[in-house]
């Protein structure tokens, strides 16, 4: 009986909010036309701006204490390929002990 009566109470409280927000003037219900401004500039031809360096006046500078690439020898650094990492890993997988399987009846 309580729930019928609180379930009744909100459907009413519901259909009155709702109700009120329908009729409520937020919003005038007379067209208005989208008025469109127009940019004089946006499409129109002109000229290009002088070329400028973004390096300065001498690109080749460096700092005080840093070196050219030339001095530090031509040693390359030796990476192992991903795909000998994989068949590595994949032998060790298989050479580790397995887990016994054991049923108790």
């Amino acid at each position: 009986m309580k729930t019928s009566i609180f379930a009744l109470c909100f459907l009413c409280l519901l259909c009155a909010t709702t109700a009120f927000g329908q009729s409520a003037p937020i919003l005038s219900n007379t067209a208005q036309p989208v008025q469109m401004f127009e940019h004089a500039q946006h499409a129109s031809e002109h000229a290009m701006a002088q070329e400028s360096s973004l390096l300065g006046s001498n690109p080749y500078t460096y700092a005080q204490g840093e070196q050219p690439l030339s001095e530090f020898g031509s040693s390359p650094m030796y990476e192992t390929p991903l795909g000998d990492i994989a068949r590595a890993y994949r032998k060790e997988h298989a050479a580790k002990a397995k887990a016994v399987k054991a049923l108790e009846k």
